[in-house]
């Protein structure tokens, strides 16, 4: 895309549903700061809000063992490896997820590597060079953020440790219906899990005039859990946890990860030292008005992987790269799924006929913006 202006073209989907994201780096003690971005950009909805923790007492329960003599007619009940998917999924991450604090709040982080590498959200880091990691086990250590990519909100944390349980990465795309847990610290209560579903894979999330493509989840994730891991029933890494969209400021059931693929490429261009150019293909657009949703073409900037494609003004993206789009936020968001140099295939609607176009994306040129 080429200008910031055409991604304001199309206001945001379900937008009576989701009128504002909430960003999660933010908690201190029991005082909560969550940044709010509206449809018309980042602005905060409200102070930092205090929150009250009610504590039930707990009463004392006595177990007593039974001895029982084994005998044919006795069945002993026994755990089976796979009765609870969540639990054994849990077991798996935990050691890898840890608890962040830094001079503004706390987040979550996932061992990456284990030679002391840690990824996590760059809004939890943003603007510290070192943070506090606390492992599952208790063990505090200071980190040094070695980089971040805000444009796709990871980061990565160097500790000097190297006796780290890295979590496994899968960067297959996950299946709509699927579960998935959320592991973290949300409100500063390390070590929780939670789990739902993948509500929704190639999700567009847009915030400060950008779209991108990301995993969409009903487990519940809150302020703290940003950073941390959602993972799949084998307790592999699908995502990292990022935002929400919410009335409330807190938990809704529409919660935000960035895909396991995307987190593994950009931590390892942070780790290189060789950030990833971001893809760009060259046009403006606006939501179609006619029979059929898309993308409808308005600007085709000269030179571009569009314009060398064969683009055309009034055309009508439907696909782009296997993906369906419906508007041209799904198109902005589908091109920064991919890197320049990628060849991918587009379907287009052009006076009512249905065409498919292979397009070389470019480079991102810094005066434009997908």
């Amino acid at each position: 895309m080429s200008d910031d202006k055409e991604m304001n073209t199309e206001p945001r989907r379900r937008k009576g549903v989701w009128s504002s994201i909430a960003y999660f780096a933010g908690v201190a003690a029991l005082v909560v700061g969550v940044y709010v971005i509206t449809g018309n950009g980042a602005e905060p909805e409200s102070a930092p809000a205090a929150v009250a923790v009610a504590v039930e007492e707990s009463t004392t329960t006595t177990v007593v063992a039974v001895e029982v003599e084994a005998s044919s007619d006795v069945e002993v009940p026994s755990f089976v490896s796979g009765e609870e998917p969540i639990a054994d999924a849990a077991e798996k991450i935990l050691p890898s997820v840890v608890h962040i604090q830094t001079e503004t709040g706390l987040g979550s982080g996932v061992v990456y590597d284990s030679s002391g590498l840690i990824i996590t959200a760059a809004h939890v880091v943003e603007g510290q060079d070192t943070v506090q990691i606390r492992f599952s086990d208790g063990e505090q250590v200071e980190g040094t953020v070695v980089g971040a990519v805000p444009g796709v909100d990871i980061a990565v944390i160097q500790v000097d440790k190297d006796d780290l349980v890295p979590a496994v990465f899968n960067t297959s795309k996950p299946r709509v219906g699927q579960l998935a847990i959320a592991v973290g610290s949300p409100w500063g209560l390390e070590s929780t899990v939670t789990a739902g579903i993948i509500s929704a894979v190639d999700q567009t999330n847009c915030d400060f005039d950008k779209c991108f493509s990301q995993l969409q989840t009903d487990a519940a994730i809150n302020p703290g859990n940003s950073g941390g891991a959602l993972v799949d029933r084998n307790g592999e890494v699908i995502g990292i946890n990022v935002s929400i969209r919410t009335e409330s400021g807190a938990n809704d059931g529409v919660g935000f990860a960035v895909p396991s693929d995307i987190v593994v490429a950009h931590a390892e261009s942070i780790v290189n030292g060789t950030l990833l150019d971001t893809a760009y293909l060259g046009v403006r657009g606006e939501p179609a008005q006619g029979d059929r949703a898309g993308a409808l073409i308005i600007e085709v900037t000269p030179g571009t992987a569009a314009d060398d494609a064969g683009v055309e003004v009034d055309d009508v993206v439907i696909w782009f790269a296997g993906v369906e789009v419906f508007g041209i936020n799904d198109l902005a968001a589908q091109v920064r799924t991919h890197r320049p140099g990628e060849t991918v295939e587009m379907t287009l609607i052009r006076d009512g006929v249905e065409m498919t176009f292979d397009v070389t994306l470019g480079v991102f040129p810094d005066e434009a913006s997908p």
